[in-house]
């Protein structure tokens, strides 16, 4: 059996012109990857909403994913919930693991 490495897996879902101040935040924190999806739509504080019929990306929202080693956690959500907090959006935190360590 593959060994498996403890992680913390961090969601950001936040409007999009605010996608490069956050990979950047990430950057200074240390997180050396991460992964950006476009999110299509969903239902929130503020009700439903979707991209349907949007032109351009302005109005949208993003998620950005990292994964990283689990004492790397608190220093980064503080590092980035100042970036985040002002703005529409959620943070999640999940357990995770990985097989390579060395990559995170």
């Amino acid at each position: 059996m593959l060994e498996m490495h403890d992680a913390k897996r961090v969601a950001f879902i936040i409007e999009t012109p605010m996608q490069n101040r956050l990979t950047g935040a990430l950057e200074e924190a240390g997180v050396t990857g991460y992964t950006i999806l476009p999110v299509l739509g969903g239902s929130g504080a503020s009700g439903r909403w979707s991209r349907e019929g949007q032109v351009g990306r302005a109005g949208g929202m993003v998620q950005v994913i990292c994964i990283i080693r689990p004492e790397r956690l608190e220093p980064l959500l503080e590092h980035t919930f100042k970036l985040v907090e002002r703005h529409i959006g959620v943070v999640s935190v999940a357990d995770c693991q990985v097989l390579r360590a060395e990559r995170f």
